[in-house]
């Protein structure tokens, strides 16, 4: 299995942005463009982009979608997941209608599970679930709530509904450029029949070669911070990816 690495787009009032731990008032504004930065991570050879609106995330319902078109428009032939205010059957087809080729469904996948099994039903290998966790226990709206749910409990409810992957992500680490929780990461892959994509904390090649090397099958990792900051050059990255 190829091991996919996803530039991430993060979405805040129409601008590519990136968070600490997930604090909207920890924004740093990183592109005025997103369309245009979509554009450069496709230049540079990625094979996929990574989306979140995180407006929508916290309303719960779409808030960039004149970004996310913009988008989707500059990138025909790249495909894109996207994540944030996703919440009801309507709302997730219109996006893959629109061309998303991958919806993540974050919060409804803990407070809404009948609508995350029918989406994984009705759009089989076109439905990502996003599993944030803080202290090993998943976080919702935004991560601005904590269930009282495990990151893997929740992984195996979904197994026979057969998401097309999880993504996995440590928020203690998300935007720190602390280095990415290889271990628990790793211990969710082995834990469920489903592709597990870290996010959270790639500081390095290093972090990449590290996810690789795991043993556990970890199917990709999502850049944020990392690439924006120049910290870990595409080439280098795709090449570990690759390698």
């Amino acid at each position: 299995m190829a091991f996919v690495l996803y530039p991430a787009i993060d979405l805040k009032g129409g601008q590519v942005v990136r968070l600490r731990r997930g604090e909207m008032d920890q924004a740093t504004v990183y592109a005025e463009d997103p369309a245009a930065q979509a554009a450069s991570f496709a230049a540079q050879g990625f094979a996929w982009v990574h989306v979140v609106d995180l407006d929508g995330a916290f309303a719960g319902r779409p808030a960039n979608a004149a970004a996310v078109r913009a988008i989707l428009s500059a990138v025909p032939g790249l495909p894109v997941q996207l994540g944030g205010g996703i919440r009801d059957i309507k709302t997730a087809e219109a996006w893959l209608e629109a061309g998303v080729a991958r919806i993540i469904l974050g919060s409804a996948a803990v407070k809404d599970p009948d609508f995350a099994r029918a989406a994984c039903r009705a759009f089989p290998g076109r439905v990502a679930l996003g599993i944030d966790a803080r202290d090993g226990f998943v976080a919702t709206e935004g991560w601005a709530e904590t269930s009282g749910v495990t990151a893997t409990e929740l992984a195996q409810r979904y197994a026979d509904a057969a998401p097309a992957a999880i993504i996995y992500t440590d928020i203690a680490r998300d935007g720190m450029l602390s280095g990415v929780n290889v271990e628990q990461t790793a211990a969710l892959a082995r834990a469920v029949p489903v592709p597990v994509i870290a996010s959270g904390g790639v500081a390095a090649v290093d972090d990449i070669a590290a996810l690789k090397a795991s043993g556990a099958g970890i199917a990709g990792a999502i850049l944020g911070r990392a690439l924006y900051d120049g910290r870990v050059e595409p080439a280098a990255a795709l090449a570990a990816a690759r390698g």
